[in-house]
């Protein structure tokens, strides 16, 4: 296996609170079929199919092994190994447990999160064909999305120099921006979203840890040293792997790293990170409504409605997000769905 062998690395541990009442940490938004018939596990693992890729390495919560297995099997997919997590700690040591778990150090590993949707993948396999030399050479690559709104929900990242065709040297990293200086990177160019998705060998990222995390590296390679393998299912050492600092790949490496660089690619990106980024990329009714379940909805507009079970009857309402699961019912305004961390918050006091 060369580095233009690409191993997809599936970072699964979300436990998609912004989703609820759907998305529960027992069955998070990534095992659910938000956008399409598939799952967005599903819809992630089959995007980075075919001849260039391996077979995928999953890291998962350990309560939803039996999902992951379940939920690929259904779409033909075999991993390499399901790394099953004994407890969170951000995506930096979740990466080191694939990179150390890779058959191959030299192996590219494209570290993508289960519940993005990425809509055009032509493009998204334009962006890491483009990538591939550099990570040959060493580089350690992330992929920025084209920025269309000045978000403040998301990291940014400075393009600079131009490197090879497509690819730039990262100038900084921006975290989440206040709305001004968010206007004012949109208006200037040159700056992308950070997507959370990157492509380096494993070798490159394992040597990045020793450098600038030597605590968490030696935290996971104890895990994995003293790890139980059940089948496909590896389960790090629990006591070793707690032991490990929480950051993120961010934090920990790619902002301290020289060689780092970014592809910014248009591909139809979305994090559905809320009910209201659900509706804008869902078919909508000739009202502007996005529904799914048992759902009746007259003179009613710009609406998403929602349920995987109870009917829901709408009359004469607009811009309102209605969500029912189980015997929980959701209504808020559409626009407002990040309050549902209140709701969370409110719930468990």
């Amino acid at each position: 296996m060369t580095a233009n062998t690409i191993v997809p690395v599936i970072l699964s541990g979300g436990s998609g609170t912004r989703l609820w009442p759907m998305s529960r940490p027992e069955r998070p938004k990534q095992f659910l079929p938000l956008t399409a018939d598939e799952t967005m596990l599903q819809l992630t693992v089959q995007r980075a199919t075919g001849d260039r890729f391996a077979d995928p390495v999953v890291v998962a919560n350990a309560q939803h092994a039996e999902e992951v297995e379940t939920q690929l099997a259904a779409v033909g997919v075999t991993p390499q190994a399901i790394i099953l997590e004994p407890a969170g700690r951000n995506t930096a040591p979740a990466i080191a447990l694939a990179a150390l778990a890779a058959p191959d150090p030299e192996a590219a590993l494209l570290v993508m999160p289960s519940d993005h949707v990425i809509a055009d993948i032509p493009a998204f396999h334009a962006a890491i064909k483009a990538a591939l030399p550099l990570v040959n050479d060493g580089w350690l690559v992330t992929f920025g999305i084209e920025p269309d709104a000045p978000e403040i929900g998301y990291g940014w990242i400075q393009t600079g120099e131009q490197i090879a065709p497509g690819v730039h040297r990262v100038a900084r990293f921006v975290e989440k921006p206040p709305l001004d200086r968010a206007e004012a990177m949109l208006a200037a160019g040159g700056h992308a979203w950070n997507g959370g998705i990157f492509l380096f060998r494993a070798d490159m990222y394992l040597g990045a840890l020793a450098a600038f995390a030597p605590a968490m590296l030696t935290a996971v390679q104890a895990s994995i040293a003293g790890a139980r393998h059940d089948g496909l299912r590896l389960y790090p050492d629990a006591a070793a792997f707690a032991a490990s600092p929480a950051d993120s790949i961010d934090y920990a490496v790619m902002e301290k790293a020289e060689r780092v660089a970014v592809v910014p690619v248009q591909m139809g990106w979305n994090d559905v990170g809320s009910w209201d980024a659900l509706h804008a990329i869902s078919d909508l009714d000739a009202d502007g409504n996005a529904h799914g379940g048992e759902v009746i909805a007259l003179d009613t507009s710009h609406c998403l409605v929602r349920s995987d079970g109870i009917r829901i009857a709408m009359v004469g309402v607009s811009d309102l997000i209605v969500v029912a699961s189980g015997n929980d019912v959701l209504i808020l305004p559409r626009g407002r769905s990040q309050e549902i961390k209140k709701l969370i918050e409110a719930m468990k006091r």
